[in-house]
């Protein structure tokens, strides 16, 4: 069967055969790279009339090697700073719980208590700016999560251990999970792949999540909110609190969509395949992928421009019924 593309992302959300085959088979730090510029030049056009800024660095990291040290200073892939040196001294006010978020205190999230937190955590009610010419401290940090730094490869003990670093220094923190093969880095959250070995999935996990955590004014007070989402959702809007009363609300789904689209990603998925690791995900979500991609096949097979057409409407038939009728398709193609 000739390969069916389109440089158009033919999912709502998150592309379910490129994010396979970066976790199989490499690929995943240019995206990386590549996506961050995106989601900060995005976030730039929001932030600016708020009177803040987002700062790209290109790290997989939190903290980079210096010399054979870690450096004092950690460094996030997307940093927020404030340009009202007095509004970060204005008490921050909590944020309602949005549609399918999951709600949890910081300790139950990250699944720790006070006897683990260190003794410096005051830091977390230091000023989040400061006047013109010193250090700036930021705001907000905003991780994309690579798999080396996600369980169970030996980098996520030390990513653990420095984003605890980041909340107990009171800096909003936003992780962002689009992978789907590895477990979830919080233990209060539902995990789509087993943590341990001898584990199962959860049955409520989902592949992908935006995590929000805000520990002011103390860590062991914060909230963390965590969106999941599924192969074929739209990526969602994700509140993240600023200073003081400050909120963005922030769609990840455009940044997203400008990455696929300009670095012509859709030339490397072939529509009339399933995802590599199809096994790796869980049943809804395979029966969610089958019927997305009936609908590509329908359309091309009527010949309508995969290009004008996306995304297409799609039906939500069950795992089997939607595995028959892929197959039936593929042969007629």
């Amino acid at each position: 069967m000739p390969p069916i593309r389109s440089l158009r992302n033919q999912y709502r959300g998150i592309n379910a055969h490129l994010h396979s085959e970066w976790q199989n088979r490499g690929g995943w730090d240019s995206f990386h790279a590549l996506h961050l510029s995106d989601l900060t030049r995005s976030l730039n056009k929001q932030l600016a009339p708020l009177g803040y800024e987002a700062d790209f660095e290109k790290s997989l990291q939190i903290w980079h090697p210096a010399d054979g040290d870690e450096v004092s200073q950690p460094v996030s892939d997307i940093t927020v700073y404030d340009s009202d040196y007095e509004r970060a001294r204005r008490p921050s006010v909590p944020v309602a719980a949005g549609s399918g978020e999951v709600v949890l205190p910081v300790p139950e999230l990250l699944a720790l208590d006070d006897t683990q937190i260190k003794t410096y955590r005051a830091v977390a009610i230091y000023p989040l700016s400061d006047p013109p010419g010193s250090h700036r401290v930021p705001v907000g940090w905003i991780e994309l999560l690579s798999p080396s730094n996600k369980p169970p490869y030996s980098g996520f003990q030390s990513y653990s251990d420095k984003r605890r670093d980041v909340l107990e220094s009171g800096i909003v923190f936003v992780e962002i999970d689009y992978l789907h093969q590895t477990a979830a880095t919080f233990e209060g959250l539902p995990s789509y792949q087993p943590r341990r070995r001898g584990d199962r999935p959860d049955a409520d996990a989902a592949p992908y999540r935006i995590t929000v955590i805000d520990p002011r004014p103390y860590l062991l007070d914060g909230l963390g909110r965590s969106r999941g989402f599924h192969v074929d959702d739209p990526i969602p809007e994700i509140l993240i609190p600023l200073s003081g009363t400050d909120t963005l609300l922030f769609d990840f789904d455009a940044p997203y969509r400008r990455t696929f689209e300009e670095m012509l990603y859709g030339r490397r998925v072939d529509y009339a395949q399933l995802p590599l690791a199809f096994e790796r995900y869980l049943p809804d979500d395979r029966a969610r992928i089958l019927n997305r991609l009936i609908a590509v096949l329908t359309a091309a097979r009527a010949g309508l421009d995969l290009e004008q057409a996306a995304p297409l409407p799609t039906d939500a038939l069950p795992l089997e019924a939607a595995e028959a009728e892929f197959r039936q398709l593929s042969e007629s193609l």
